[in-house]
């Protein structure tokens, strides 16, 4: 399945899936994707680390979900659960670099009062670069 999905990624599709649907998508969705997208861009970041990422940001742009993204409450929900197991598999990689990176966009089109969201993520990728 990530094979599939990685092909179709494209930094293009990827900027367009973004912008497109940020607000309906919800701050932890973007986030998370943003992560990884800045993950994958970081030449210390390794090769099988980016193919979980490409697998998992293709699935994001990919129209055909498991859930439909239009569909409503639920729509972003398998996007986020593919988006954070990918990010769980390739947390070591996630630095405070990639971090303020993805911060930063992100409170660019949120402003900061998205932030208190995003500490539930932060906690899950601290714990699991402890272990």
């Amino acid at each position: 399945m990530s094979e599939k999905y990685a092909k179709a990624y494209s930094e293009e599709s990827f900027w367009k899936k973004v912008k497109k649907f940020a607000k309906k998508a919800g701050g932890k969705v973007v986030y998370v994707a943003l992560l990884l997208y800045y993950a994958l861009q970081n030449p210390k970041t390794p090769a099988w680390a980016k193919t979980v990422i490409l697998g998992a940001l293709g699935y994001f742009i990919s129209p055909l979900d498991i859930v439909p993204d239009v569909t409503p409450v639920v729509g972003y929900g398998d996007d986020l659960t593919t988006l954070i197991g990918a990010l769980v598999m390739v947390a070591v990689y996630i630095d405070e670099e990639v971090k303020g990176k993805a911060r930063s966009k992100l409170t660019d089109w949120f402003g900061t009062e998205v932030l208190p969201e995003l500490e539930e993520i932060d906690e899950k990728l601290n714990k699991k670069k402890e272990k």
